[in-house]
């Protein structure tokens, strides 16, 4: 038997055929046929919806792994996820200022977008995975043009690294916090003043506006879009065949120096210690007793702890805390105070004031939107 074409394996991904009907092209059974052959979303043991359209944008030189990113996420049938979906889910399409002309990529190879702007602008998610020299300022006024477009209609509007000079071009940055990328942050913020620019995070949630930082950090949007969308059991699903951890801790900041030097020798101490904090974080933790775990002063530590990790000790405590604690809000038993002990704070309202301000919402949101039970 002959091997499915490509054409074939799309039209049974979105729930179209790709050959003609047969029988009359009028009426009300060509009507019915039409209805029938609109994109679906294909899950299992659930009624067919229509899918959440996720537009991606190519561009000229651009580098293949963003957009690798979002089509690994939104661009594949996952049949695995049987009834869990809570909405429907995604259909991608891959735009370009001129559809069906050949891309060149990074890396020596050209690619084609069979589709415009005209079907970016009219998307539900929009993503702008980077711009072709971001210290150019060089963004395509078709570009700009369907951005404002798609957000007036509502659409949701997301970048991944340099894809935040776009939306910053575009308006949809202005008065409100965004990153991108640790090298192109002071170069964002100087071009568009009136975007609050925080070089340190690893992706800002405005709503209906999102941007992330470096290219990897693109992963950890697309799946909290993924985490909004459909709950954390969805997300989680999709990061295993990711093979990523569904929830990253800490921001960029630890990647800008640590990343391009050596360990030192008197390093160890400093990587000694945070293991110790991880196996004791419901303790009383301080600068001092992080110090003496790494056998260092306390002045030293801190200096050297900060040079490594773009943070402070006490900080990056919090942090791991809050992490720590989504396990325990994400399984019904226990309390909202005894989940705040339970990971080392003081009291209910200190964990409540750090959790919003790392996660950007409430426990008790953060638990009613990802508990189990709920996705």
């Amino acid at each position: 038997m002959a091997e499915p074409t490509a054409e074939q394996i799309a039209g049974q991904i979105t729930g179209q055929s790709a050959e003609p009907p047969a029988g009359p092209t009028t009426g009300p059974r060509a009507e019915g046929r039409a209805a029938r052959s609109r994109p679906v979303a294909v899950t299992i043991g659930r009624r067919p919806e229509p899918v959440h359209d996720v537009a991606v944008y190519a561009f000229e030189g651009m580098a293949p792994f963003e957009l690798g990113v979002v089509v690994e996420v939104f661009g594949l049938a996952r049949p695995e996820l049987g009834g869990l979906l809570a909405a429907p889910w995604y259909g991608l399409k891959v735009c370009a200022d001129r559809p069906g002309a050949a891309l060149d990529a990074v890396g020596g190879f050209a690619l084609t977008a069979r589709h415009g702007l005209d079907d970016l602008a009219a998307a539900d998610t929009v993503v702008i995975p980077g711009v072709r020299n971001a210290f150019s300022g060089e963004v395509s006024p078709g570009l700009v043009e369907a951005l404002r477009t798609a957000h007036e209609r509502g659409a949701r509007i997301v970048s991944i690294c340099s894809g935040a000079f776009a939306l910053a071009a575009a308006g949809l940055l202005d008065d409100k916090e965004a990153t991108t990328h640790w090298r192109y942050a002071e170069l964002l913020q100087q071009r568009h003043p009136r975007v609050r620019v925080n070089p340190d995070v690893l992706y800002v949630d405005n709503g209906d506006v999102l941007t992330s930082a470096g290219s990897a950090a693109g992963i950890d949007l697309c799946l909290h879009l993924v985490r909004r969308d459909h709950g954390a059991k969805v997300a989680n699903s999709v990061a295993r065949r990711f093979v990523v951890a569904p929830h990253r801790d800490g921001g960029q900041a630890q990647f800008i120096e640590a990343a391009v030097r050596p360990v030192e020798e008197d390093e160890d101490g400093i990587a000694r210690s945070m293991q110790w904090a991880l196996d004791h974080l419901s303790d009383p933790l301080t600068v001092s007793v992080l110090a003496r775990a790494a056998r260092m002063s306390d002045r030293s530590y801190l200096r050297h702890f900060t040079a490594r990790n773009g943070t402070s000790p006490m900080r990056w405590v919090v942090t791991q805390r809050i992490a720590a604690s989504l396990a325990l809000l994400e399984a019904p038993e226990g309390s909202v105070e005894e989940i705040a002990a339970a990971v080392g704070f003081e009291s209910a309202a200190t964990f409540r004031h750090h959790f919003g301000r790392v996660m950007r919402t409430s426990p008790t949101a953060y638990r009613r939107s990802f508990g189990r039970g709920v996705a």
